[in-house]
């Protein structure tokens, strides 16, 4: 029996895939970037570029006995993927997982390692230079960027604005009084409900001072601002409807066991997923683990039984600087709010560089 498994993306969710099955499968993992980007890091990255490397793994230190191809996927079928390149792939089983895309600094606009980090330290010259910051966005990418930003330079005057009327809607209220709290011990300005009510006469990323007014009529002056909203979710290599139909938002309609709907050696994780909940790495992570049971019992002629049950309450890790932070995590009678040293332990000191570190060897 063929045992050939495409793994379409190399984010959280597929390497995971690719690394737990390529012992006992023929793994062919499609990626256009020459390494995995721990989007996590990537704020840090930005305000400390002698530790930029951190975030990226090269995908050549991560299947040794299979086969990673640096390209675009520009069709999938249940029988395999056509490439950008023109190149045909073969496949068995077929494993979704190109997740979405964001603003720049919170994710690299560059597949190569290289141009990635010159871009990151370009930019952080140009924050260097300057003395007040203004973010566009109040959720967490936001909200991690400025507690970046203050623990290298606590004295640059950092706001953050936003249409939304409040913080982390959905989560339990001390975690909300205590990101409050931090915020104001930081020094952190935040404007909810409030949008522009003018164009913005600079570049995202760019340093030059600008004023804009804002739709509650005030005015903001700042010498750099970044934006912190917008997904996007990859799938445009779907919208020929080869293999299904998208939703509305562009995603991939998915059964319990994570296959796509109409499909049983067909999966999907992550981001792409219409899976009912925040679109987070360590979901992405969590539908891998059911993908590499279900692959495996098929693999051994068996029925698949693994499924996925998305939370019912938001969980969330949101470190502001590396010893700071707020949290929301499970447990047996329902969600808690984190301590501040455990957002620290687990993710805010070194972003989940460890880890990745276990998957792919220690980076240059």
């Amino acid at each position: 029996m063929s045992r050939a498994v495409a793994v379409i993306g190399g984010g959280y969710g597929g390497t995971a895939v690719a690394k737990a099955l390529e012992a006992q499968a023929d793994v062919i993992l499609i990626d256009p970037r020459d390494a995995f980007v721990n989007a996590a890091a990537s704020l840090r990255a930005l305000t400390r570029p002698h530790w930029a490397s951190n975030m990226f793994f090269p995908f050549a230190t991560l299947l040794p006995q299979g086969q990673v191809i640096r390209d675009r996927a520009a069709s999938v079928d249940p029988h395999g993927v056509t490439l950008a390149s023109g190149q045909r792939i073969a496949a068995d089983y077929v494993v979704l997982a190109t997740g979405s895309g964001y603003a720049y600094p919170a994710k690299p606009a560059s597949d190569s390692l290289g141009d990635a980090l010159d871009d990151l330290r370009r930019t952080h010259k140009e924050l260097l230079q300057a003395d007040r910051v203004l973010i566009l966005g109040a959720g967490p990418v936001g909200l991690e960027l400025a507690g970046e930003i203050k623990e290298v330079w606590p004295g640059k005057h950092v706001t953050i604005a936003d249409p939304a009327p409040e913080l982390l809607a959905g989560f339990q209220p001390e975690v909300v009084d205590g990101l409050r709290a931090q915020l104001t011990t930081l020094g952190i300005e935040v404007l909810l409900g409030t949008g522009l009510a003018t164009p913005l006469s600079t570049e995202p990323g760019q340093s030059g001072t600008f004023t804009v007014t804002t739709t509650t009529g005030d005015d903001i002056t700042a010498d750099i601002w970044f934006r912190a909203y917008g997904t996007t979710t990859n799938s445009a290599y779907l919208a020929d409807g080869a293999l299904t139909p998208l939703t509305p938002q562009g995603q991939v309609p998915v059964t319990e066991s994570l296959n796509v709907k109409g499909h049983d050696h067909v999966y999907a994780v992550g981001d792409i997923t219409d899976v009912p909940e925040a679109k987070m790495a360590g979901y992405a992570m969590r539908h891998a683990e059911v993908v590499v049971q279900n692959i495996t019992t098929q693999l051994n002629g068996e029925r698949p039984t693994a499924t996925y049950s998305p939370s019912p309450f938001p969980t969330i890790l949101l470190p502001l600087g590396s010893t700071g932070g707020v949290g929301q995590l499970p447990s047996p009678d329902g969600p808690f709010a984190a301590p501040t040293e455990m957002v620290a332990e687990y993710k805010g000191t070194d972003l989940f560089t460890g880890r990745f570190v276990a998957r792919f060897g220690p980076t240059a």
